[in-house]
């Protein structure tokens, strides 16, 4: 099968590598407080802080089994079909989220890949970094 391979490739960049913490509190205060990663947004169960030199973010996370990095794509709908298409499978069909829509698919040699996109918009902050909304990306 020939396959048209696109410039550039199918990832656009890392947009967060995610932790899991078991307190979002002591985890800001160590990644924060200690370590100086400025408070981007905060919900009730996540943070995320902004990476020197980068447009990743570092999500602190409750309840989360294990660390994962999602990678920001057009479309995650279109990106999970493709890695299909190439070789892979999913293992989490796409679902919305509040900022887009999110899909775990795996490589053909099992690793996980979560994909990302920002259909959606970007969180909206008040000054203490708390999530008050979703801008629109057309906005």
């Amino acid at each position: 099968m020939t396959r048209t391979v696109r410039t550039g490739g199918l990832f656009r960049t890392v947009d967060c590598v995610q932790l899991p913490v078991p307190d979002l509190d002591a985890a800001l205060a160590f990644y924060r407080d200690r370590l100086g990663h400025p408070l981007l947004w905060r919900t009730g169960t996540a943070a995320g802080l902004r990476l020197a030199d980068s447009g990743t973010e570092l999500v602190l996370a409750t309840g989360r089994p294990q660390p994962e990095v999602d990678l920001l794509v057009d479309s995650a709908d279109e990106a999970a079909a493709e890695l299909v298409a190439a070789g892979g499978r999913i293992v989490v069909e796409p679902f919305d989220i509040p900022v887009g829509r999110l899909a775990v698919a795996a490589d053909p040699f099992g690793n996980p890949l979560t994909f990302l996109d920002l259909s959606r918009g970007r969180y909206v902050t008040d000054r203490d970094g708390n999530v008050t909304g979703v801008a629109r990306p057309d906005a």
